[in-house]
């Protein structure tokens, strides 16, 4: 199925893409590639504490900051479009499947299964799809408390950061309407010619890897030792990681194995 086209611009290695070249939204900017991450132009700059430090609150996107899984959405309006094979559906529903069942599974070839409906397309015509499909099915999912809760948080001078596995470009939409000020989330390659591939850029930004890559973007940004992981949000046992790395960390209507461990750990427990 065709999808909308829009002018591709190429991205030289080490560009870091801001403007015109992220093929992001409007108002935000693709940031250092190590980091994987993006901000939006001329965020509020946080705040500093008695300490020196940035205070950063970290929100994860499926579960969390939206009713329900934006890729599995994605997956239903791709298939609906016919932009899927079943074929490749049905592996995709397979390792979901496994997942639920809390199986190992490979995080990155799962996500190249989804960007099949993708491959050799331009980034800027896809990331154009992707804004439009967070508009019409995404965008209306934005919990309430969790719009108020980063509001509140922006106020007060702390860095609202959002950790995601979905991936960038429906982030990057969020950004544009609700107060994320800076977005980590899974990236896809694109080859030299500015077409995406199915392959992923470093790793999905999933379970353990949402710490390490929040430490490289906040260190970028903020400065190694200048910043500090205040609060941080999650539904999903594969937040954990990310939770008991936070001073403050809070469980939003958590999954049972998540409640498990936040009334273990005496974790906050909201329910948006």
């Amino acid at each position: 199925m065709p999808i909308a086209s829009k002018p591709s611009v190429l991205v030289p290695d080490g560009e870091c893409g801001c403007g015109p070249f992220a093929h992001l939204p409007e108002g935000v900017c693709r940031v250092a590639p190590a980091a994987l991450g993006a901000e939006r132009l001329i965020p509020p700059e946080p705040a500093r504490n008695e300490a020196g430090k940035v205070q950063v609150a970290a929100f994860d996107f499926d579960g969390t900051c939206i009713r329900g899984n934006s890729p599995v959405l994605l997956v239903r309006h791709l298939a609906r479009r016919r932009m899927l094979k079943p074929s490749v559906v049905a592996r995709i529903l397979g390792w979901a499947a496994c997942y639920k069942a809390r199986l190992p599974q490979n995080e990155s070839w799962v996500r190249g299964l989804v960007f099949r409906a993708f491959a050799g397309r331009s980034v800027g015509e896809t990331n154009e799809f992707l804004r439009d499909f967070y508009d019409r099915f995404i965008d209306e999912r934005f919990r309430p408390d969790a719009e108020a809760a980063m509001r509140a948080h922006e106020e007060a001078g702390h860095a609202v950061v959002c950790v995601s596995a979905t991936f960038e470009p429906i982030v990057a939409a969020a950004m544009e309407r609700r107060p994320i000020q800076y977005a980590i989330a899974t990236r896809m390659k694109a080859d030299f010619q500015g077409n995406y591939t199915d392959r992923v850029e470093g790793l999905p930004i999933e379970g353990p890897e949402k710490v390490e890559a929040l430490i490289r973007f906040c260190d970028e940004r903020f400065g190694a030792g200048a910043w500090e992981l205040a609060w941080a949000y999650g539904d999903h046992h594969s937040d954990r990681a990310l939770l008991a790395a936070a001073a403050h960390p809070c469980a939003v209507t958590p999954d049972r194995p998540l409640a498990r461990t936040a009334n273990a750990e005496g974790y906050d427990i909201l329910e948006w």
